[in-house]
C-alpha cells in the first residue's frame, strides 16, 4: 500500500503509484471526492509492433521530483523495447489542470515508430454508476462527466493531437475496459459510452535512431463543459512545456521560507525536509482541512480510508508547519476548527474535508451507560497549536478572529470536563482511538490547551477568565502527578481505566508520553520525564536491523511478529521521531546530537522511492505498512529537523 508520488495545489490532488499510474484524483477538496478510487489509469507504449504497459515487469523505474518542486521526475527503462521514458507530472499551482510530459528516448541505432496510450478509468464522484465518456469533435478531446464534475483529456505530439481514441464499458460482465483494445496498437474509435465506462487515447511519433521526441498529455477539471473547454484552451495557448516550468518556479519560490542552514545534517535529510514541506502542502486543503493520508489501498483492509481531518493530527501538523515558517498555510486550519466545533465546545472524532462530521467507531452508549464519543486531546491540541503559532509569529489578528468562536468555547469545555474526584479530565478515547479511559497523554494535552487558553484570555484582557483557566490547568497537573505517576516502576502510567468499580493504572509502556514535556506539564529536565522517556526507549525499541520505536507494548495494528520482547510492535515514524525530539531537547553538547541525527538519517533511509514516508514499517524487512505518505509522519520529520537545527545553532554558538 503506497502512493509513491503525490502532486496537488490545495483543491486538486493526484496520487501516482510506483509505475506512474494515476490511482487517485481528488477534487474539489483535497481528500474529497475521489474520482478514480484506487483503480488504474494505465499508461503504455507500442513500439515497432511490440506493446507494453508500464506496470509490466520488464520496466525499471527511478522515482523522484524535480528538485524543490512538486513536479515529478521519473525515468522508466525497458530493455526489451529499447525505450527509455523521462516523465514529469505536475498540477498547475492555481488552476485544476494536470500536466504530463513524456520524453521518449530511442536506445537503439534504428528509427522507431511509437504510439503512447493513455487510459482514463474514472469513478466520478466516487461511483461508477451513471458516468459518461465521450469524444468531443469541437476541440478533438475526450471528456468524462457526471452531474457537476467534468474531466477533459487532451495532448499533443510533434505530429499533432490524439491520433486515435475509444470509449467503452469497463468491469461489467465480460468487459474489462478499453485498455485491452490498446494492446494491439490500435483503437476502435467508439465515440460515446455511458454507465461504468473508461476511455483510451493515443499519440504517435517517430523516433530517429538514438534520438528522442516529446509527447504531452493533460487533464482539465471543472464544474461544466464550458469551464473545462476554457482550461483546455488555456493549456494550448500557454503551452504545456511553459506551464510545467512555471509550476517548478512557483514551488521553488514557495520553499524560500524554509530554513536553508540545517547545521550538520546530511543532504538526504535536508532533501527530505524540503520534500516533506511540499508533501504536507499537498495534503492541506485551501479551505483548512489537513488530511491524514489519501492512499486508498487501505480500503482493502479497513473498508474505510484516511481521507479525513483528525483535529489532533491537524493540530500537530499545523504546529510543525508553523515552526518551519509556514504560518499562512496553516491559518485556515484554525478557522476550519472554529466552524466545525460542536455547540458544547468540543471537536468530533474526525471530519470530512468539506467540514461535515466523518465516520466514527466511538459509541454514545456502552453497557447501558452514556459516554461522549470524543478524543479530548483533539480539542485541547488545537488551542495549544494556536498559542504556539501566535508566540512564534505574533499575528494577533488570527487568534482575535477566533476568540469567541474557538478559544473561549473550547476552553470552557476543557475547563468543565473534569473528573472532580481525581482532578483529571473525564474519560475519553486515547489518541490511538482504541481504548477508553483517562490517559496521561490526553491529560498533558488538556493541560497545554488550558494554559494556551489562559494566555489568550490574558492577552485580550479577560483576566478573571485567565486566572480560572490557569487554576484548572494547575489542578490537572497536580492530579496527574498524584494519580498517573507510578513510583514503583519509576515512570508515568499510560493512564487510568475503570475496573471493578475503581480506577486502576494501565502500566503499558506508551510512546505518546512524550507529551508530558512537549505540552509543558513538566520540563524535559525533570527526572520523572527522563525516566519515562528512557523506559520508552528501553521497552519499545525494535531489536531488528530495521530498528525504530513502536507505539506501545504489544501493538496489534498491522502486527507482524508475536515476539513481543524483541518486537513490541511495528516501528512508527512519528514514535521514533518523538524519542529523537526528546534527545534534542536534553542535548547539552554537539556530541549529544549524534543520536537524533542518526534517527533523522534512519527516517530518510526508510522513505519510499520518491520520498514518501509511511505510517509504519515492517519490523523485519522495513517495507511500508498501512498508508503512505502519512502527513503526520512528514510533519513530525519537519518538526524534528527544525528543532535539531535550532539546538545545533545554540550549542555551536556556546561552543559546547
Amino acid at each position: 500500500m503506497a502512493r509513491h508520488l503525490v502532486i496537488g495545489n490545495g483543491k486538486l490532488l493526484v496520487n501516482l503509484d510506483r509505475t506512474g499510474y494515476i490511482r487517485d484524483i481528488y477534487y474539489p477538496y483535497v481528500g474529497q471526492l475521489n474520482h478514480v478510487g484506487g483503480q488504474y489509469c494505465r499508461f503504455g507504449i507500442w513500439a515497432e509492433g511490440q506493446f507494453s504497459w508500464l506496470a509490466d515487469p520488464d520496466w525499471q523505474f527511478e522515482l523522484g521530483y524535480i528538485e524543490d518542486s512538486l513536479v515529478t521526475c521519473v525515468v522508466a527503462k525497458n530493455k526489451r523495447l529499447g525505450i527509455e521514458l523521462h516523465i514529469n507530472d505536475g498540477i498547475h499551482q492555481r488552476e485544476c489542470i494536470y500536466l504530463k510530459r513524456v520524453v521518449i528516448r530511442n536506445q537503439s541505432d534504428q528509427p522507431k515508430r511509437c504510439r503512447l496510450f493513455f487510459h482514463q478509468d474514472l469513478m466520478i464522484d466516487g461511483t461508477e454508476v451513471g458516468d459518461t465518456a465521450v469524444y468531443y469533435p469541437e476541440n478533438h478531446t475526450i471528456f468524462h462527466y457526471k452531474r457537476s464534475s467534468y474531466f477533459m483529456f487532451n495532448g499533443a505530439s510533434d505530429e499533432g493531437g490524439m491520433s486515435e481514441y475509444t470509449t467503452g464499458i469497463k468491469r461489467f460482465q465480460s468487459a474489462e475496459g478499453t485498455w485491452r483494445d490498446a494492446e494491439d496498437g490500435a483503437l476502435m474509435g467508439n465515440a460515446i459510452a455511458q454507465g461504468s465506462v473508461d476511455s483510451t487515447m493515443c499519440f504517435q511519433t517517430s523516433l530517429p535512431a538514438s534520438g528522442e521526441k516529446t509527447v504531452y498529455y493533460w487533464m482539465s477539471i471543472g464544474q461544466d463543459l464550458e469551464e473545462v473547454k476554457q482550461l483546455d484552451r488555456y493549456v494550448q495557448e500557454q503551452l504545456p512545456e511553459k506551464l510545467l516550468s512555471r509550476i517548478v518556479i512557483y514551488w521553488n519560490h514557495w520553499l524560500n521560507r524554509a530554513q536553508s542552514d540545517l547545521g550538520d545534517l546530511p543532504p538526504e535529510v535536508a532533501c527530505l525536509f524540503r520534500l516533506s514541506l511540499l508533501l504536507v502542502r499537498t495534503q492541506t486543503d485551501e479551505r483548512g482541512a489537513i488530511i491524514a493520508a489519501n492512499d486508498t489501498d487501505i480500503l482493502q483492509y479497513n473498508r474505510d480510508h484516511y481521507s479525513y481531518m483528525w483535529p489532533r493530527d491537524g493540530a500537530l501538523i499545523a504546529e510543525a508547519m508553523s515552526l518551519a515558517g509556514y504560518q499562512s498555510v496553516v491559518a485556515p486550519f484554525f478557522h476550519f476548527c472554529a466552524q466545525t466545533l460542536s455547540r458544547d465546545g468540543y471537536l468530533y472524532h474526525k471530519y470530512n474535508p468539506d467540514g461535515t462530521v466523518g465516520s466514527s467507531w466511538h459509541p454514545y452508549i456502552v453497557q447501558g451507560k452514556r459516554r461522549l464519543p470524543i478524543q479530548e486531546d483533539e480539542t485541547a491540541l488545537v488551542l495549544f497549536a494556536l498559542w504556539k503559532d501566535y508566540m512564534r509569529h505574533q499575528v494577533i489578528e488570527l487568534p482575535q478572529s477566533l476568540y469567541s468562536s474557538l478559544i473561549r468555547k473550547g476552553a470552557a469545555f476543557l475547563n468543565g470536563y473534569i473528573e472532580e474526584s481525581l482532578s483529571l479530565p473525564k474519560p475519553s478515547y486515547d489518541l490511538w482511538e482504541e481504548r477508553y479511559g483517562i490517559w496521561t497523554y490526553t491529560t498533558a494535552s488538556v493541560y497545554g490547551g488550558l494554559q494556551a487558553a489562559a494566555f489568550f484570555t490574558e492577552l485580550f484582557g479577560d483576566y478573571e477568565r485567565s486566572d480560572m483557566l490557569s487554576a484548572t490547568a494547575e489542578r490537572i497537573k497536580q492530579g496527574m502527578l498524584t494519580h498517573l505517576w507510578d513510583e514503583e516502576s519509576g515512570r508515568f502510567a499510560r493512564g487510568l481505566v475503570w475496573r471493578d468499580h475503581q480506577w486502576e493504572k494501565d502500566m503499558t509502556v506508551e510512546s505518546s508520553l512524550f507529551g508530558i514535556w512537549e505540552f509543558g506539564v513538566l520540563p524535559v529536565e525533570d527526572s520523572r520525564v527522563q525516566r519515562t522517556m528512557e523506559a520508552i526507549r528501553s521497552h519499545l525499541t525494535i531489536r531488528t536491523e530495521v530498528g525504530g520505536i513502536a507505539r506501545y507494548t504489544n501493538d496489534y495494528y498491522f502486527q507482524q511478529s508475536a515476539d513481543i520482547e524483541r518486537i513490541p510492535g511495528n516501528p512508527w515514524i512519528i514514535c521514533t521521531l518523538w524519542v529523537a525530539g526528546y534527545d534534542i531537547a536534553v542535548a547539552s553538547s554537539l556530541q549529544d546530537l549524534e543520536e537524533p541525527r542518526r534517527t533523522l538519517e534512519w527516517a530518510a533511509r526508510h522513505a519510499l522511492p520518491g520520498g514518501a514516508l509511511p505510517e509504519q514499517l515492517h519490523p523485519l524487512d522495513g517495507s511500508p505498512q498501512s498508508v503512505a505518505p502519512l502527513t503526520w509522519s512528514h510533519a513530525t520529520f519537519v518538526q524534528c529537523v527544525s528543532k535539531y537545527t535550532a539546538k545545533y545553532k545554540e550549542l555551536s554558538a556556546s561552543g559546547t
